[in-house]
């Protein structure tokens, strides 16, 4: 029996599952449709994309399905300060370079700031919910998503964070578990500056202190890649969970085979918060770059993103994953190859089972 929540409810979903936006091309079109038409919602993570792109992907995905889908953006961050010296970190991704058979690296520059462009175009791209990670958006930029009736996520990794997008005024929290793969939600500690550190709390001790905290409803996001997780997040309060890793080995999903292999092959402690492939912690699978690059030779976010993103590219066309940042959180020994489909339909039938498993168990069944 399918399991309905406020979430559900508001979007009308048949299951509490999100697929969690994946900034850098695994959230293809085929794959957000294919969730919402399976009972979930899929995410676009439009965080690099052009404003065209944007209304690309959005009518890609109106062309499969029509079904509610979501965006999200990551929310605006102070500029960084370039380095007096960036010889360190042109130096240490030269040898990758040249392994890769592409020019030497050049000191990489910030771009134009799309951030505007990119919200207009994805006010108008037909998503039914709108979620920002990195911190909080404008209230001009909140006023406006509410104004279309899009369901508004923040992200939160404390419980200090998930208050201040409930007064900033978020519709739901994304609560981000130290577990979780990719990039890191966090950008305050109470009044302080970020600490990433600080903020890896588990997602089984997150979800319910940031329940307790807020009167939204809370994603559990972090290690869920069953039914046994989605049904411990309901029993925490959620309503509802953000699953990442477990949708990235799915045949729709648009990153290298050899990033799904790397999945499929490791071990849940193989995984680790670095700072190599962006210049901002995020968690993935350890490989030649992450053991490779010290601390001293990154540069600041995004500028270290642009320069490792021709590295990326080319190890992505040779199936180099030593050279791919493999975003995936510590769940990923339970990662299965299979349509996104065929995982939803799995997923609720565990979930299922598990509750009934756990209701017979405390009946004395």
């Amino acid at each position: 029996m399918p399991v309905q929540t406020i979430l559900t409810q508001r979007l009308g979903l048949t299951h509490p599952i999100v697929q969690a936006p994946m900034a850098g091309g695994g959230d293809t079109a085929d794959l957000v449709a294919a969730v919402g038409e399976a009972g979930g919602i899929g995410f676009i993570g439009a965080a690099y994309l052009t404003p065209a792109q944007i209304a690309e992907r959005a009518q890609a995905i109106r062309a499969r399905t029509d079904k509610p889908f979501g965006i999200n953006l990551f929310a605006p961050l102070p500029a960084p300060v370039p380095p007096a010296d960036a010889s360190a970190a042109l130096d240490r991704v030269a040898p990758y370079y040249a392994e890769l058979g592409l020019p030497g690296p050049g000191t990489p520059a910030l771009g134009a700031d799309a951030f505007a462009d990119q919200v207009a175009a994805a006010l108008d791209c037909g998503a039914a919910a709108f979620s920002f990670t990195f911190g909080i958006p404008s209230p001009e930029v909140i006023a406006a998503i509410k104004a279309r009736g899009m369901l508004l996520v923040g992200t939160a990794t404390t419980v200090e964070e998930a208050v201040a997008l409930e007064r900033a005024g978020m519709d739901a929290i994304a609560a981000q578990g130290g577990e979780a793969g990719g990039h890191r939600g966090t950008f305050a500690i109470g009044d302080a500056p970020a600490d990433f550190g600080a903020a890896q709390v588990g997602t089984m001790a997150l979800v319910p202190q940031i329940v307790d905290a807020v009167r939204l409803p809370v994603l559990a996001s972090g290690g869920v890649m069953d039914g046994r997780g989605i049904a411990a997040a309901l029993a925490l309060g959620a309503c509802g969970v953000q699953m990442g890793t477990a949708f990235l080995t799915c045949d729709e999903a648009g990153v290298p085979d050899a990033y799904k292999q790397a999945i499929l092959t490791a071990r849940a402690h193989e995984t680790r918060i670095t700072r190599a492939f962006s210049g901002r912690p995020a968690r993935g699978i350890v490989n030649r770059v992450m053991r490779e690059v010290a601390e001293e030779e990154i540069l600041p976010f995004p500028l270290q993103n642009a320069l490792t993103r021709p590295m990326r590219t080319a190890a992505a066309q040779q199936g180099r994953a030593e050279f791919l940042s493999l975003w995936a959180g510590q769940g990923l020994g339970m990662a299965r190859r299979q349509t996104a489909a065929d995982l939803v339909a799995r997923l609720a039938e565990e979930t299922d089972a598990a509750i009934r498993a756990l209701s017979g168990r405390l009946s004395g069944g």
